[in-house]
């Protein structure tokens, strides 16, 4: 009975049932194939296939989620980009594309 309590405590802190066993799973396992592409591959009940291939838009650039936390849009990234250009060295900012 005293296992059957420990679950019920989990599933109440974690908003997550009981059969959900995440033990042996591995954080960001396919984290950098994702990067580069991947394909999706959808089998419909009449039996045809559809592949689509999805790539990241060229120029995109992924955040991981701890610094996330600290930009959650795409105008707090740019500020505090900004901010950093000066501190560049000269030969490195000549390089950078004007847009």
């Amino acid at each position: 009975m005293r296992k059957e309590a420990t679950k019920m405590v989990l599933m109440e802190e974690n908003n997550m049932r009981t059969e959900y066993d995440f033990r042996g799973g591995v954080r960001g396992k396919h984290y950098r194939a994702m990067q580069v592409g991947y394909t999706i591959t959808i089998h419909k009940a009449d039996g045809t296939t559809i592949t689509k291939d999805v790539m990241p838009k060229e120029g995109a650039v992924v955040i991981e989620p701890d610094i996330q936390a600290y930009f959650p849009d795409s105008k707090s990234v740019n500020r505090a980009l900004r901010c950093l250009i000066p501190l560049l060295p000269k030969k490195r900012r000549a390089k950078a594309k004007k847009a």
